[in-house]
């Protein structure tokens, strides 16, 4: 158990009294993110209850993984959490290919959500990585289920698009096409987190 004393006694304390804390809301949620990923996928040990890492296996040379490091807000209105996915290669190729593949990624966020958000769809992009913050649409009450689905959701469309991507490296023009038709498909699932 990641925390410190006095958060173990508040746990303990909620218990008794059956109060759902902001920490045992996170643990449940991640509970579920993890129940939702690939069996690719491989969740790394949790450096804090607000906090939870994935890897994946990358289908390409020496087969590199991608890290999915996913932050939770303790409140859980307007901004819900925070997703940050890197790689960890000193290949400038892979690199390449995976900053090309995040411009693809955030072409696509800008296109078909901007107009959701006034300033921006909310992500970074820098040398081998890719952060995203995600919101709570306004006015709604959202369940740990419904914030476990959408970003795990959202994680499982990132990644399945990126082995998409990499497969298709030798034709660029199919790489987006393919990578473009796949995220259409997760929107139109509907998205809960923005």
């Amino acid at each position: 158990m990641n925390t410190s004393r006095s958060n173990l006694i508040n746990q303990i304390l909620a218990e008794r009294v059956q109060l759902l804390t902001p920490e045992k809301r996170m643990r449940e949620i991640f509970s579920k993110i993890e129940q939702l990923m690939d069996s690719r996928c491989q969740t790394l040990n949790q450096p804090s209850d607000a906090m939870m890492s994935i890897k994946s296996p990358l289908r390409y040379k020496y087969k590199p993984t991608i890290r999915y490091s996913i932050e939770l807000s303790r409140d859980f209105h307007g901004k819900v959490g925070r997703l940050k996915v890197s790689f960890r290669t000193q290949s400038t190729q892979l690199i390449s290919m995976l900053d090309g593949f995040f411009k693809l990624w955030a072409r696509l966020e800008e296109k078909y959500l901007s107009y959701l958000f006034t300033s921006g769809v909310p992500y970074e992009t820098a040398e081998g990585r890719f952060t995203r913050d995600f919101y709570a649409p306004p006015h709604s009450e959202l369940t740990d289920e419904d914030i476990a689905n959408a970003i795990g959701d959202y994680i499982s469309c990132m990644d399945s698009c990126i082995q998409l991507y990499f497969d298709n490296a030798a034709e660029p023009e199919m790489a987006v096409k393919k990578v473009s038709e796949m995220y259409e498909r997760y929107l139109k699932k509907g998205v809960v987190v923005l």
